[in-house]
């Protein structure tokens, strides 16, 4: 049973709604997941700290990935040991603070994410074929909507 099945017709719409974003949301990531398994070995843990390294050619310390994928350092040193081994990704010393290091992917780390992240795409674009280029488009505003009513700017947050 998904989370959707526990919403009854009396329930608000709204969090029908909810709960409906949320089951879509496992759905396509319990896709992804099996996907990353079946095609490259690999977990979207993973994966994920992967793509965080992609967009930091020079590399990132360790501290500030375990921030930036809200997970433990423990997380993302088990993880950093695993594709260490692999030589996907490579620790490198910090000149400033000899008690860290600064981790980046490797030109093999480089090729792999890069096969991984167009098929990640082609599996999320995938996930909404059901879906006009119209229809994707509104649903995308309004979600924009809602995001920004729950997560309002410095500009709109009143006192």
């Amino acid at each position: 049973m998904d989370l959707e099945a526990r919403a009854h017709s009396e329930h608000p719409e709204a969090l029908r709604l909810w709960l409906r974003l949320l089951t879509c949301t496992q759905l396509i990531e319990k896709q992804v997941r099996h996907q990353l398994r079946t095609e490259f070995d690999t977990t979207l843990p993973r994966f994920d700290l992967m793509a965080q390294l992609e967009r930091y050619p020079d590399g990132m310390k360790m501290n500030e990935l375990s921030r930036r994928m809200m997970v433990t350092g423990g997380n993302v040193t088990a993880i950093t040991d695993q594709l260490t081994r692999e030589g996907l990704v490579e620790r490198l010393d910090v000149v400033e603070d000899r008690r860290a290091w600064r981790i980046r992917l490797t030109l093999k780390g480089r090729n792999t994410f890069r096969d991984m992240a167009q098929q990640h795409e082609a599996w999320i674009v995938s996930a909404f074929n059901s879906l006009s280029k119209k229809e994707i488009q509104t649903l995308y505003k309004l979600l924009g909507r809602v995001k920004q009513h729950t997560h309002p700017t410095p500009e709109t947050e009143t006192p």
